[in-house]
């Protein structure tokens, strides 16, 4: 007789299916916890894969008890999770790490007893570092957390109050792709006690982008800069940074000042460096403006092009005599300037009130239908239908000409085109309520032969330090088109005197273009 074995195959089968079906929900259980939550996994979260807690592996190079696993006496006594970090990439960082904050220790920036933060960590392998190194009362932040090593938080909101830290550290050179920089300072510098240090790791490839990094922290002064060399390909090379908050704040290094009258300002030499790589200016006055100068805008070098802006506060863009939005902003601007992957504020202004509909519809722009001016006041806005001012012909902006200002005119004055009545006001003493030195302004101006008042004024008060990068519009008395060997009447100035005005603007480290 065969033997019965139908019965136990199928408690077999039963068992094999209850216990992968088991082993599924522990695996999604596992997942959710250190996934989804960020957490690490305990037996209290239903996850069988804890380690006991006493469990140390040791990493070499790491520095002396450094470990794999989290012990109770090496991270947080009061929270019993342990994170097991076997990857040999966080090793890698760790030992890095570990490497830096030691030489910061000899130094004297870094001690025992400071109480630290580890700006934008995921993986925790700064704060890992520091307490392996005897800084033990460390914590990291990042939008994820993975506790006990990382708390949820970011570089522009960090959840700790006023003067909490003597050492506060952001590594991986993270700072570079920050697109808030000026809050992620602000927010950094708040939490740092006075004397504290910071120390950051950044690409900063060029003296301007370092200045510009350095101007982010008016409440800190410059320690010490060194390069060091990275810990993967990603970053091979990096700038250390290290800098110590001032023990008083007497005042805000983005306000203009200097001189009896409170509005000079001295443009830094890293500026000025930059002029010795621009085009040249057109040193003789073209036959043919309407054609050399269009062509001269494919040989301007953009300041983006030259030098990383990424540390920057806001960026700004500013047209002075913008007209419509298609004839700057929208064919320029937004298509060719080299922004780096910025997001510009973007400031129109113009006093022709045929194009204030127009902007309306355009939410990324603010509009100030007002006149550029040298002071507040009302002024006369004359259009001139000209045919032959050059340039005129590829205006299709509803037949209108260019706009000019002028004084405001008597009753008894006769003028060649439309005239409307408008309101100018003080450009140069709106320019620095707009923006600060932290923030990265570009402006473009065309107004028709004012640029010769504005420009001074620009000057006078001190406003000439918060640009960049200026594409300027020169109007003189030049060439033509239509009439060989006539000029036009419109200007009084000559092609001299422009240059002049672009050379007393490169003299003083403003990066100037002659713009068409």
């Amino acid at each position: 007789m065969e033997p019965a074995v139908g019965k136990p195959s199928f408690f077999r089968n039963i068992m094999v299916r209850v216990l992968l079906f088991g082993v599924f929900i522990i695996v999604v259980r596992f997942a959710y916890i250190v996934t989804i939550t960020g957490e690490s996994c305990n037996r209290g979260d239903f996850c069988f894969f804890s380690l006991p807690e006493n469990l140390n592996f040791v990493i070499a190079g790491a520095g002396p008890g450094a470990s794999a696993i989290v012990g109770s006496d090496s991270v947080s006594r009061s929270n019993p999770r342990r994170d097991l970090y076997t990857s040999k990439d966080w090793i890698k960082a760790v030992n890095f790490f570990s490497s830096v904050f030691q030489d910061l220790m000899s130094e004297g920036y870094l001690l025992p007893n400071s109480k630290s933060l580890c700006v934008e960590t995921p993986g925790g392998q700064e704060v890992f570092a520091l307490k392996e190194i005897g800084v033990g009362d460390s914590i990291g932040i990042f939008k994820k957390a993975s506790k006990p090593l990382v708390i949820s938080g970011e570089g522009h909101r960090i959840p700790f109050r006023n003067n909490t830290f003597d050492f506060i550290f952001s590594g991986g050179a993270r700072f570079d792709k920050s697109v808030r920089s000026s809050a992620f300072a602000s927010e950094i510098t708040r939490t740092l006690k006075p004397e504290g240090f910071l120390v950051f790791h950044v690409k900063a490839k060029d003296t301007y982008s370092f200045n510009s990094f350095l101007g982010l922290f008016d409440s800190c002064e410059l320690e010490k800069m060194r390069h060091i060399d990275g810990f993967d390909s990603s970053l091979p090379y990096i700038r250390e940074i290290i800098m110590k908050k001032k023990s008083e704040i007497l005042g805000h290094g983005d306000k203009i000042s200097g001189g009896d009258s409170g509005n000079e300002c001295s443009i830094q030499e890293h500026k000025r460096d930059l002029i010795r790589n621009a085009e040249p200016l057109i040193t003789d006055e073209p036959l043919k403006p309407w054609i050399t100068l269009k062509r001269n805008i494919q040989n301007i070098k953009y300041l983006p092009s030259m030098v990383d802006i990424s540390f920057r506060g806001r960026y700004v863009y500013v047209d002075v005599g913008a007209r419509s939005y298609g004839s700057s902003i929208g064919s320029w601007f937004r298509k060719k300037y080299p922004k780096q992957n910025r997001t510009f504020d973007v400031y129109a202004i113009e006093a022709d009130r045929t194009f204030n509909e127009e902007y309306r519809l355009k939410k990324k722009v603010t509009l100030l239908p007002y006149a550029a001016w040298i002071r507040n006041e009302t002024l006369s806005f004359e259009v001139n239908h000209d045919p032959n001012h050059p340039g005129l012909e590829d205006v299709k902006d509803k037949g209108r000409g260019m706009g000019r200002i002028q004084p405001k005119k008597s009753s008894g004055n006769v003028v060649d085109g439309e005239v409307d009545e408008i309101q100018g006001f003080d450009f140069a003493e709106w320019l620095k309520k707009t923006v600060t030195e932290k923030d990265f302004v570009v402006m473009k101006m065309d107004v028709e032969g004012t640029e010769f008042d504005l420009i001074p004024r620009l000057f006078e008060t001190g406003a000439i330090c918060l640009i960049d990068e200026i594409f300027l519009e020169c109007h003189y008395n030049r060439w033509q088109r239509c009439c060989p060997g006539q000029r036009s009447t419109k200007y009084e100035k000559t092609y001299g005197q422009c240059l002049d005005l672009f050379t007393s603007l490169r003299e003083s480290g403003v990066l100037v273009h002659q713009w068409w």
